[in-house]
């Protein structure tokens, strides 16, 4: 399967932004989705991931009540509803695809799709 990130851009605190993870190949449904970010200089980190149907879902504690992830197995995609944002949510995010379950770990994931551009200003 091949991955997409779209939706980033440029917004001030307290906005909002929604990004797409679009999905092409087939059996998207049996995929285990997640969302990363990179600021610049520091490491990779998760952001959250999504089950194959929806039914498990981990955030990391820093978008707790701020972001929603969620996915449309019927038209191969993700997505990430990011509200109240903050400066500290600039990075480059990506999404990552496997069949194996949620978790907030970056490794191992066997798809990863180039990432998108989000910067929050003050």
């Amino acid at each position: 399967v091949q991955l997409q990130a779209s939706g980033g851009g440029l917004v001030q605190a307290r906005d909002s932004l929604r990004l797409s993870c679009a999905a092409s190949g087939r059996f998207f449904s049996t995929y285990t989705v997640g969302w990363f970010r990179q600021a610049s200089g520091k490491e990779r980190e998760f952001v959250a991931a999504i089950s194959q149907r929806g039914d498990n879902i981990l955030y990391a504690d820093s978008v707790k009540g701020r972001f929603t992830i969620s996915r449309d197995n019927a038209k191969n995609a993700a997505f990430l509803q990011m509200n109240n944002m903050k400066p500290e949510d600039t990075a480059v995010y990506s999404c990552a695809a496997d069949r194996f379950g949620v978790r907030r770990s970056s490794l191992g994931w066997d798809y990863w799709g180039q990432g998108t551009q989000v910067t929050v200003s003050s």
